[in-house]
């Protein structure tokens, strides 16, 4: 396939004002202005019509397919409200890929979703990277586990007070975190002393405990759901103590303490910006955040929490970035390359790079301007739109 004449915005490079791209099989094979554009092609070709041709967007924080779509209780199925430690709870087990909000993702040019569990509890459960289009989970994983869902500030206290059980402060929820952590990391430590010393029992198998070792080790990282300045500092001094790879979710008083987030490198997945200031934590919610976080040197990410804002609206919460002062490119980012980046995925997604699946979006006007419209959408080098 080759898509011609249109402004191209390959996120690796400067935007190509009047260029195109070449898709073989399920990947991007070239990129450049139409000066250089190849003679004769052998497939399809898609004239562009001035339009501008990105990469599939990507909702790094997302709860698409686990709060089904006008059904209720029924589909809730995002927050296990039992139990305030659930590591082993997996999103692939709870989502559900026919909700009608995976169309209208990809409807919008939303290709891939990172989704999981809600922020009931401080330990919530595995995120998962998944495609968008797909009718069984299993063949629209990207990544999974992709991240280990925490949670503090308002809303594990709000759920556990009102059963009278622990934690109804920030205190507990941090110490729930903390103990589940050191117990894991003793656990991976009797499991490797057994490996080497023959005459050692493994300890018995935990479920929670197994679930974490992966994130005491380094090796998955930990989306901490974190609103106000006081608990974002919390999420990073856990995560210092344990030397988590850290990612602070919603950040809505990041730009209290930008230069804390950027000494610490802790890139942020910032929103959802379009509503209500609904509860005390958000009330310093402002459009300002994203570009205040990037201006200290802070990697951005911008997200829908859908179904906090719907997810076809992931585009318009990027554009409302641009008008609290960050420019287009950089909001493009966020829902692109640097979303990508902080989901660990830019290696295959994110960008128009040659050998990248061709994950591609097709707007009518610039990608973020509000009354543009997407035109097409092709997802592996297959068009879903």
């Amino acid at each position: 396939m080759l898509i011609i004449n249109g402004a191209v915005h390959p996120m690796d490079g400067p935007v190509i004002e009047n260029g195109y791209v070449a898709v073989s099989g399920s990947k991007i094979a070239r990129v450049g202005p139409m000066s250089e554009c190849p003679k004769s092609w052998e497939g399809e070709v898609v004239d562009g019509e001035g339009g501008h041709v990105c990469p599939g967007f990507i909702d790094a924080h997302c709860h698409l397919g686990m709060f089904g779509d006008s059904l209720g209780f029924e589909s809730e199925d995002g927050n296990e409200e039992t139990d305030p430690c659930t590591p082993q709870l997996r999103a692939i087990d709870g989502v559900n890929p026919l909700d009608r909000c995976f169309a209208e993702a990809r409807a919008a040019g939303v290709t891939t979703v990172l989704t999981g569990p809600g922020s009931a509890n401080p330990i919530a459960g595995q995120f998962a990277a998944l495609k968008t289009d797909g009718r069984w989970v299993d063949a629209m994983v990207v990544q999974a586990p992709a991240a280990m869902k925490l949670a503090l500030g308002e809303n594990p206290k709000q759920v556990y007070h009102d059963r009278d059980e622990t934690p109804v402060t920030r205190m507990a929820t941090a110490a729930i975190i903390r103990e589940n952590l050191r117990k894991a990391v003793e656990y991976g430590e009797k499991l490797d002393k057994a490996g080497q010393d023959e005459d050692t029992e493994e300890p018995d198998y935990d479920a929670k405990l197994e679930a974490l070792l992966p994130v005491v080790r380094g090796e998955l990282p930990v989306h901490i759901h974190a609103h106000r300045s006081d608990d974002i500092a919390t999420g990073v001094r856990i995560a210092r103590e344990f030397h988590l790879r850290c990612v602070i979710v919603h950040g809505t008083e990041g730009h209290l303490i930008p230069e804390l987030l950027a000494g610490e490198k802790i890139p942020v997945i910032t929103g959802p910006a379009l509503g209500d200031r609904s509860k005390p934590e958000l009330a310093n919610m402002t459009l300002k955040t994203p570009a205040a976080l990037q201006r200290a040197g802070v990697a951005v990410a911008i997200c829908t929490d859908h179904p906090e804002v719907p997810i076809q609206y992931l585009p318009l919460c990027a554009a409302l970035a641009v008008k609290g002062g960050m420019g287009d490119e950089a909001a493009l980012a966020a829902i692109t390359i640097n979303a990508a980046r902080i989901a660990g995925l830019d290696g295959t997604l994110g960008s128009l790079t040659p050998g990248k699946e061709a994950d591609l979006v097709l707007t009518s006007r610039h990608p973020l301007e509000l009354l543009g419209e997407v035109r097409a959408v092709w997802m592996g080098g297959r068009r879903i739109v």
